[in-house]
């Protein structure tokens, strides 16, 4: 059941959504496109190695590690949220709930059902998370504010609740990207919905191909310009 505190936070939650949706981007000359489809489209070689770095720590294969996509969406969401990042915390929610929804439940349900997980990680809740996943969240969120506090007692207590050594890896590689993202969306002011639901079609798409696969309603970028059309919420 939700308290009136984790209501209270949902709504100031949403009001700084909203808030942040309404700045226009502080840096001339950019595309005009939302979120990190701002920095992926400055050059060509920008957009393969963003992307790419996303599939690498999200999408493909890691040698030892046991998080599942997912959980992977997961970090990203939490890490996210600490550095108040409205674009990618709520892009990669959709994203997560989009994987659990296609692949991921145990039992089959749809992508609205599994939202309220990650509505929970936003606040910075780890609640009902398996033990491994809350010390790799904390993990995450050291790195993400000042990866020298991370000690050597943080990644025992996740290798004690059952995380591998490329699960620790995993995690820090994701917050220090994630750290990167979300400045290049709020270093340039780039432009962010007001609705989480404004992910959901591109999360289901990342859901099948990964992030390298571009939208299938976005047409080939212009050379030194913005794609023909853009989604609202691209990545």
């Amino acid at each position: 059941m939700t308290s009136d505190i984790e209501r209270q936070a949902a709504r100031r939650l949403e009001a700084a959504r909203i808030a942040r949706s309404q700045e226009q981007p502080i840096v001339g000359g950019l595309p005009d496109v939302p979120g990190i489809g701002v920095a992926m489209r400055l050059t060509p070689e920008l957009g393969v190695h963003l992307r790419g770095l996303a599939d690498a720590v999200l999408v493909n294969d890691y040698p030892g590690a046991t998080l599942t996509r997912a959980e992977r969406e997961m970090l990203a969401t939490a890490l996210s949220a600490s550095n108040d990042c409205f674009f990618c915390m709520d892009s990669h929610a959709e994203h997560g709930a989009a994987v659990l929804a296609r692949e991921g439940a145990a039992v089959p349900a749809g992508h609205a059902e599994h939202s309220p997980r990650f509505e929970a990680i936003k606040l910075g809740s780890t609640e009902g998370l398996e033990p491994k996943l809350q010390a790799l969240m904390r993990i995450a969120r050291t790195v993400g504010r000042r990866a020298r506090d991370l000690t050597a007692d943080d990644v025992a207590e996740a290798l004690d609740a059952g995380a591998t050594d490329a699960d620790v890896q995993l995690a820090v590689l994701i917050a220090s990207a994630f750290s990167m993202y979300n400045r290049l969306v709020d270093g340039f002011r780039a432009r962010t919905p007001a609705s989480p639901e404004a992910y959901r079609a591109r999360a289901a798409e990342i859901a099948e191909h990964g992030y390298a696969a571009p939208s299938a309603q976005t047409g080939p970028p212009a050379p030194g310009g913005p794609p023909a059309t853009a989604r609202p919420a691209e990545r």
